[in-house]
């Protein structure tokens, strides 16, 4: 049936395409809030994993430190039974090991100068202990003695996972930089103050004395 008007009257016209555009426009914006919301948060937990991986990695390296600091004085109390062996490198080693003391492992380790400072000491000690070693080489009477066998073997194996400790630590402190560089990583890492953390090379106190191996003396 025709839908007749009165005369002078005006047709209303229908609001629902302009409710459905706006309800359309309502839900885009959501789903974009939603998404930069999702993206945050990724971004957000990224940086963290990143963060407390350098964390582990760098605990798993003072660890091997540690364990090196540890063996220093049984090294030393051996070394000093030898007759006339060199004192100064002796008390070199001694004095390396008590720097090492007073540097321990900082709470942030993305503060540049406190790990500098920490590493620098660790340096020092890795380079003393070398430098007795080489000149242990000049004593094979001490270099015979069981003791002094066991703790060389000891010390090898440590340094060996204090090298392997040291590659973790600089990978995921790159992974972590790499991130924290990138897009929106670096958005977000200047929302919540994360910070770019040094790259250090190998030490080169104790990169730069060759290493002996005193099994293969006679």
């Amino acid at each position: 049936m025709q839908t007749l008007h009165r005369p002078g009257s005006t047709p209303r016209p229908s609001n629902s395409g302009a409710l459905s555009g706006a309800l359309i426009a309502v839900v885009v914006i959501l789903g974009l809030i939603l998404l930069l919301i999702a993206s945050t948060i990724g971004s957000y937990n990224g940086l963290q994993s990143r963060k407390t991986s350098v964390e582990e990695k760098v605990a798993a390296l003072d660890s091997n430190y540690k364990r090196r600091f540890d063996l220093i004085p049984n090294l030393v109390e051996t070394v000093k039974g030898a007759a006339n062996f060199e004192q100064t490198t002796l008390q070199g080693l001694v004095d390396a090991r008590a720097s090492v003391g007073r540097a321990n492992l900082p709470a942030d380790v993305t503060d540049p100068a406190q790990m500098q400072a920490y590493l620098d000491a660790q340096a020092s000690l890795g380079g003393a202990l070398s430098r007795l070693l080489v000149v242990a080489e000049n004593y094979p009477a001490l270099r015979a003695t069981q003791q002094f066998g066991d703790l060389q073997a000891q010390l090898e194996g440590t340094e060996n996972r204090i090298n392997v400790a040291r590659t973790d630590w600089t990978a995921a402190v790159r992974d972590y930089n790499t991130k924290l560089r990138s897009f929106p990583g670096n958005v977000i890492g200047g929302m919540f103050n994360f910070k770019e953390i040094a790259q250090y090379s190998a030490e080169e106190g104790e990169r730069a004395v060759p290493k002996v191996d005193f099994g293969s003396k006679q």
